[in-house]
């Protein structure tokens, strides 16, 4: 995973220096210092860096990609949404910049009138479907399918069936991400157990995977079943190394799911204190924000 990203950091890097663009080397050190708090989620910095590169560059679609990704995380739909279109006017046939256009279409359908919610659901579905059109081998773009699917009415071209097939191409991709999909369907259909099986036969061969404990421990905050045993597992994955990579749950989340299990067994000063570590390892973690001023 590390060699992986090493290769993306330099193609990114080579596909935003342009040599005609006339790009110094201090603003090349300026976007790999983004890139890196963007990664290890410092989102706030990362955010000060790509703003300050695109005052230069405002056509960049690189610059707005990550600054409409950014936005979105901090909730400004509006502005997230024009930057993403603004990127995907420049690069229309790119899967990321499509997958996260259905992510600002999606948010936008949230917040419209009854009205206008069909017309940006549509939208958001076709360009989820795009992504996965580009890079039917990327996990990440089935994965937003698959929650459209679940989430979206018959009417708007949702279904639990549809979701199910994108969680069957998912597994079919990584083993893993393919329990995790099934995991999330069969919480939000309440079939706990089947959810808490997939993780079953992970444990029995390797005890110590953080992935399946750490989904051990998100099924249980979820479903607020077996709570026990996910603040076990969460323990446990506090004692692990933690995996590599973008999307992999860190200790933030750990802290997260935590301390919405102990909230569960009325443990609220303890509670407070894992969202606190949370927040520590993740400043820009908004739901450990919005717990800690209640």
């Amino acid at each position: 995973m590390q060699m992986a990203a090493s290769v993306l950091a330099a193609w990114l890097l080579l596909a935003w220096v342009n040599p005609v663009s006339g790009a110094h080397a201090g603003s090349v050190a300026e976007f790999q210092a983004a890139l890196s708090c963007y990664r290890e989620a410092h989102y706030s910095a990362a955010q000060r860096i790509f703003a300050r590169l695109a005052a230069n560059r405002p056509e960049d679609p690189e610059l707005n990609f990550y600054l409409g990704r950014l936005a979105l995380w901090f909730d400004d739909g509006e502005l997230g949404l024009a930057y993403l279109e603004r990127a995907s006017a420049r690069e229309p046939c790119s899967a990321r910049i499509q997958n996260a256009l259905g992510d600002a279409f999606g948010l936008a359908a949230q917040r419209a009138n009854i009205l206008m919610k069909y017309r940006w659901a549509k939208k958001c579905a076709a360009a989820y479907e795009r992504a996965v059109e580009l890079e039917p081998g990327n996990c990440d773009y089935r994965w937003s399918l698959l929650g459209y699917y679940f989430l979206a009415p018959r009417i708007a071209g949702g279904g639990i069936g549809q979701a199910y097939a994108q969680a069957a191409e998912i597994r079919k991709l990584n083993p893993m991400s393919g329990r995790i999909a099934f995991a999330t369907l069969y919480l939000g259909e309440k079939k706990y157990a089947l959810a808490f099986a997939e993780f079953d036969e992970v444990l029995r061969r390797s005890p110590d995977d953080f992935l399946a404990l750490y989904h051990v421990g998100r099924c249980a905050a979820l479903s607020g079943e077996q709570v026990d045993r996910g603040i076990s597992a969460l323990e446990r994955c506090l004692r692990l190394p933690e995996p590599e990579g973008e999307g992999k749950p860190h200790a933030a989340d750990v802290h997260y799911r935590l301390a919405n299990l102990l909230e569960k067994k009325g443990d609220s000063v303890r509670a407070r204190e894992e969202y606190a570590k949370s927040l520590r390892a993740n400043p820009d973690f908004r739901p450990c924000k919005v717990a800690l001023k209640n």
